[in-house]
């Protein structure tokens, strides 16, 4: 999984932020003190039925030059393979917190774990995200600056894995380019919606001002990450994309799939007006189709054009649908979504507010 082609990629992304690959280990970490100590961090992960690469994570983990202070591991339902409370044990940088499946929420979860650190920084990863080298930490942590410089958050390139179709692997090299950069509330008629871009696959935040800004939404189908970064743009700060942090993360989903997941973004989407209703995403994804079959054919493959109309037009659908789901019946709602016990705690949550 964590190949020699994928590793390269990750070192020679490293030489544009600044450090040479086969450079010291951890000079920068050195450098990025505060009040004279170093920037503590945690990293959270949200645990369900946990595949393989979840102990590749775990073992990169500890390989990494900045090494994570806690690790919380919030625990939906274990797999066979793998029990976190017996990895845990005896262990007191490790952290195990049982959420019950009904009370999964992709915001709230993930702000329950936040508000058991202490650290400076929040890492927050997906179980299936497996850093490329030992510089992962270090080079999200340098990404940020120093605690003055006005980033609030860096999130790390997405490298494919091995077994990654062609499509796929061009829509990551599309999303997560070999370049690193800072956004800021003056790029939005530059960048539109890809301003508020950043992914919680793997994402640090300073958690000051995740706290003073109110965290991820509590209750919501998908999107956190996109929906607390437009937040931060919004309130003058930046978010940097390192890309010299590199994971390995990339899935082969079907276009059915896709419809699935488009449905649950829009309605994210579709429930955060005050963010959206400005920057719609159907320019950036005819963008994304165009160049992705003029590589196609630049590579010979024309074979597999049909394959990108049919996934492209499933995510289209998807994303129709979920801007529109207020009009739909609750049974057609149910069918299109990837997350149907959100639907039964939208139910209760409406009841609450009420």
């Amino acid at each position: 999984m964590m190949g020699g082609t994928d590793r390269k990629t990750g070192r020679e992304t490293g030489r544009e932020m600044g450090r040479e690959p086969g450079g010291e280990p951890g000079r920068e970490a050195r450098v990025l003190k505060r009040n004279g100590s170093r920037p503590q961090v945690d990293v959270l992960i949200p645990v369900y039925r946990p595949g393989p690469e979840f102990e590749s994570l775990l073992a990169m983990l500890e390989r990494q030059t900045w090494k994570p202070d806690r690790l919380i591991l919030l625990e939906t339902v274990r797999s066979e393979e793998f029990d976190p409370e017996r990895y845990a044990r005896g262990r007191e940088d490790v952290a195990v917190i049982p959420i019950p499946p009904e009370e999964f929420d992709h915001g709230g979860t993930r702000d329950r774990g936040a508000r058991e650190s202490r650290a400076d920084i929040l890492l927050f990863m997906t179980q299936d995200a497996v850093p490329a080298d030992e510089y992962l930490v270090e080079n999200l942590v340098r990404a940020l600056g120093e605690p003055g410089a006005g980033i609030a958050a860096a999130y790390a390139r997405q490298l494919p894995r091995q077994d990654c179709g062609l499509i796929e692997r061009y829509t990551r090299s599309f999303n997560y380019p070999p370049e690193s950069g800072v956004k800021s509330r003056e790029d939005l008629p530059r960048l539109g919606i890809k301003a508020y871009f950043c992914s919680n696959v793997c994402a640090a935040y300073r958690r000051e001002i995740y706290l003073r800004l109110g965290g991820f939404p509590r209750h919501t189908i998908f999107n956190e990450d996109m929906i607390f970064a437009a937040g931060l743009i919004g309130a003058g700060y930046r978010i940097a994309y390192a890309a010299d942090a590199c994971v390995i993360h990339s899935h082969n989903y079907s276009g059915l799939t896709q419809l699935h997941r488009n449905f649950d973004l829009a309605v994210s989407q579709a429930d955060h007006p005050e963010i959206f209703a400005g920057l719609p995403s159907e320019g950036e994804g005819i963008r994304l189709v165009r160049s992705t079959a003029a590589w196609l054919l630049r590579r010979g493959k024309p074979w597999l054009l049909p394959v990108l109309v049919w996934q492209s037009g499933c995510k289209y659908l998807g994303y129709l649908l979920g801007k529109r789901y207020k009009s739909l019946p609750r049974r057609l709602v149910l069918a299109l979504t990837m997350n149907k016990r959100y639907w039964k705690k939208e139910k209760d949550w409406k009841k609450e507010k009420d």
